[in-house]
């Protein structure tokens, strides 16, 4: 497996700023009792309790077990449970209890290592219980008989320092000591020769004595009985035997063979072998074969709970005298375990915005194999984000090398594989799972760059017209989207009133009827907004389109349906098909298809004599004039718009089948007289030079004023003022109702019903032809309405005025 990033595992110390470098020292007695002071932490570490607490301070070990526990509180170092030594660190000279005090935020070591003191808790002890020689009655003082020596689990001055033989016994002594190979050994030794007349058997007890403070002892029974001569004892051919076996090698093997020799012959030269129990292990890997001296595993052997096994052999021949030898067998290490790797400290989930260089994970790789076989590289899978970095002798870290995104990658599976170097190499994984928690780094997102609605005029209220829609790439509240209306920025642009946005879905409403006259499209900025901490926002436009509906009838402008009475069109009896009539001007306040007209004859004196035009509106001529023809014609013109429904308008107007303007009587007041206009410009005068005689002259001016109006009552017709059917025909040109050619000055005379036609220039004559289709203002008054003429029917005479018949023709209702 190719490994991206490979670090040796070293146990040495790393001068890191994250660790002290050196470790922090304590002793305490073995068995102390549970919560006893080890000794001020935090003080020692140059921390306060407080910083214990907000620092998450806590203890870790290599191999998992905590025999300590920290007071936060306090900051002292206290014994959590039961301490043994013997059982902790077996005959070491030496046991150490290392571990780490590991701080967060930042990451911090300090080494502790307590150094567990030894009590005299144990009493010595022999591997038997009873020993029985069988010594000969000839033997010689001095001859030594071996024992073995008694064990105690405690050190130094604790363990076994004397032995002695108790009740006193004349005949025998002990002697103890060290060989030059560092074996302690013990033996009986006879001081004077024995007799088996005057005594067959004795026993007594050899006595154990270690140096604790009270001593402890310990005792085996030893067992005389004396013989007939047995001269030679067995020899062994080593007194210590050395085997090395590897740990795999499998049960039922031999593992050495011991030999001893005997002299004698006989019975007394029959040697049987016997395995003395291992001190402190109940059941033993080995059995030894009491004949052929063969020893045998029992069991497999396993390096790492015990690296050398020692235990001695007895060699006892027919008469009982007996020998001892030393057996050491040496555990060769087999790499048969794989590297473990156990957390310490593991932070997920993550939030995205960790700053690189963040610690994620710390932990520790150990292997209880040795030498190559111990040996470990860590690697991590090859990760751009991530990187592992040695912390302090076997720990390591994991930590972010770049910045993380959740929203690309909401978790990271990271895998950290530790190999040791044995042969085959065993390896081990450890994965990491790391969550990605979520920050509030992306605003919401609008789906659309802008957004364009529509509601039809005269809408309901409250009515529905479309939604918003915003995506939050955040997660949970971060990724809640709210909407409102923004306010807008500027006097100038106000925010309509009649939108409204539902704050949890962006459903648009118009809240109130519109009129597509006063409003056809308004704009709002709609404004997206998450729930995290601070909150992002965005906005769009929506712009409201108001769709034109068919709710205006057409409007009249020409003819003025106000007037009273109505205006009359002249046409000539000797018009042509096609003639000009009039034009029906209206304008509908709609758009589009809505605001189409279409112009129609709905009623008529005499239907087949007049022509609409359906788009212009202009009212002709279908066929020449006949004398069957009536001279006054009623027509109705229906203006009709193209909406669905339809909506129409209807337009009067009258005209009149002339043959000549002669006989022509107008219902309106005759114009002032010559007469009139001097007496009114006396009346100035003397106003102005004799203001002494204001009143009489204003009487005489309000007399002569009625005196006026008197004979205009008398009057059974009355005549155009020239100046007004000037102004009239100016206006019947400017409405279009006549061509240019056909605008004439009438100027009568006052007094009589029958008067001259005079022909004048036209009254436009710089008008251009269109000014003249275009009808009067609606608002406008006519006093006198326009009279068109025709040139064909009243041909004047050379002084350029009609004849009174002609005239006469002309009349009105």
């Amino acid at each position: 497996m190719a490994l991206a990033r490979q670090v040796l595992c070293v146990s040495a110390f790393l001068w890191l700023p994250l660790a002290r470098a050196e470790p922090i020292r304590y002793s305490v007695a073995e068995e102390a009792e549970s919560g006893s002071v080890v000794g001020e932490l935090a003080e020692d570490a140059g921390l306060t309790p407080a910083q214990l607490s907000a620092r998450r301070a806590r203890l870790v070990s290599e191999d998992g077990r905590q025999h300590f526990r920290l007071e936060r509180a306090s900051g002292r170092l206290v014994v959590a449970g039961r301490l043994d030594r013997e059982q902790l660190c077996a005959q070491s000279a030496a046991c150490m209890l290392p571990f780490e005090l590991l701080l967060s935020n930042p990451l911090q070591f300090f080494r502790v290592e307590v150094n567990l003191e030894d009590k005299n808790d144990n009493s010595p002890v022999f591997t038997e219980e009873q020993v029985t020689f069988k010594i000969v009655e000839k033997s010689e003082p001095g001859s030594r008989f071996p024992l073995e020596v008694a064990h105690d689990l405690d050190i130094g001055n604790n363990t076994v320092q004397e032995y002695n033989i108790s009740p006193e016994n004349e005949y025998f002594s002990v002697s103890y000591g060290a060989r030059s190979t560092g074996d302690k050994y013990l033996e009986l030794v006879l001081e004077k020769p024995l007799d088996r007349e005057q005594e067959a058997e004795m026993g007594f007890h050899v006595i154990a004595v270690d140096g604790g403070s009270p001593p402890r002892s310990g005792a085996i029974e030893i067992s005389i009985i004396i013989l007939d001569v047995n001269d030679n004892a067995p020899v062994f051919m080593q007194e210590r035997y050395v085997m090395k076996v590897l740990e795999n090698l499998p049960e039922g093997s031999v593992v050495l063979t011991v030999q001893a020799t005997d002299q004698d012959e006989g019975v007394n030269g029959d040697i049987s072998y016997q395995l003395s129990q291992v001190v402190g292990q109940s059941d033993s890997a080995f059995v030894i074969d009491p004949r052929t001296g063969e020893i045998k595993l029992t069991k497999p052997l396993d390096y790492e709970a015990a690296q050398m096994h020692e235990f001695s052999v007895r060699a006892t021949d027919g008469g009982g005298l007996s020998a001892i030898c030393k057996v050491l067998v040496e555990v060769v290490d087999v790499n048969d375990n794989a590297p473990e790797l156990v957390v310490s400290s593991f932070s997920s989930p993550l939030p995205e915005n960790t700053v690189p260089g963040t610690v994620v994970a710390l932990f520790t790789v150990r292997d209880r194999d040795s030498g190559a076989n111990g040996k470990i590289a860590c690697a991590l899978e090859d990760q751009l984000f991530f990187s592992l970095q040695p912390a302090y002798k076997n720990y390591y870290e994991l930590v972010t090398v770049s910045a993380l995104d959740r929203e690309e990658t909401p978790q990271y599976v990271l895998r950290v594989t530790a190999a040791d170097a044995g042969s085959p190499p065993l390896t081990s994984t450890h994965t990491f799972t790391v969550d990605i928690s979520d920050v509030n780094d992306n605003a919401p997102v609008f789906n659309q760059t802008s957004y364009t609605m529509y509601v039809r005029e005269n809408n309901v209220g409250t009515v529905f017209v479309g939604a918003v829609s915003a995506a939050d790439a955040d997660v949970g509240l971060n990724a809640k989207v709210s909407y409102s209306l923004a306010p807008e920025q500027g006097p100038e642009r106000a925010r309509c009133s009649c939108i409204s946005v539902n704050s949890e879905n962006g459903h648009v409403f118009v809240l109130r009827p519109l009129d597509y006259e006063h409003l056809r499209q308004s704009e709002v900025t709609v404004s997206a907004s998450d729930a995290g901490s601070p909150p992002l926002r965005a906005n769009v436009t929506v712009r409201l389109v108001v769709l034109d509906e068919n709710d205006n009838a057409p409007l009249v402008l020409y003819p003025a349906q106000e007037s009273s009475p109505a205006s009359s069109e002249l046409v000539p009896v000797s018009a042509e098909a096609g003639y000009l009539i009039s034009k029906v001007v209206a304008v509908d306040a709609d758009s589009g298809q809505n605001s189409w007209l279409s112009y129609h004859l709905l009623r008529a004196t005499d239907p087949g004599l007049f022509s609409v035009g359906l788009q212009s509106g202009e009212v002709r001529l279908r066929r020449p004039v006949t004398e069957r023809d009536g001279v006054k014609q009623k027509l109705l013109v229906l203006v009709r718009d193209n909406g669905q429904p339809p909506l129409s308008a209807t337009a009067a107007l009258s005209a009149l089948l002339l043959k000549d303007f002669s006989d022509v009587r107008l219902p309106h007041a005759s114009p002032p007289t010559e007469d009139q206009d001097a007496s009114l410009t006396t009346y100035l005068i003397l106003a102005l030079v004799f203001v002494s005689l204001l009143f009489l002259i204003s009487t005489a001016v309000l007399l002569a004023r009625k005196v006026c109006r008197r004979k205009e009552l008398k009057a059974d017709h009355v005549l155009y003022a020239a100046d007004t059917l000037q102004s009239g025909l100016a206006d019947a040109a400017a409405a279009g109702t006549l061509p240019r050619p056909y605008c004439y000055e009438i100027s009568l005379t006052t007094g009589s019903g029958n008067s001259e036609f005079r022909f004048l220039k036209p009254i436009l004559p710089s008008l251009p032809p269109q000014h003249c289709a275009e009808g009067p203002a609606p608002d406008e008054e006519q006093d006198f309405p326009a009279v068109p003429v025709s040139t064909e029917d009243m041909a004047p005479d050379s002084a350029g005025t009609l004849s009174a018949g002609q005239f006469n023709a002309l009349s009105f209702n």
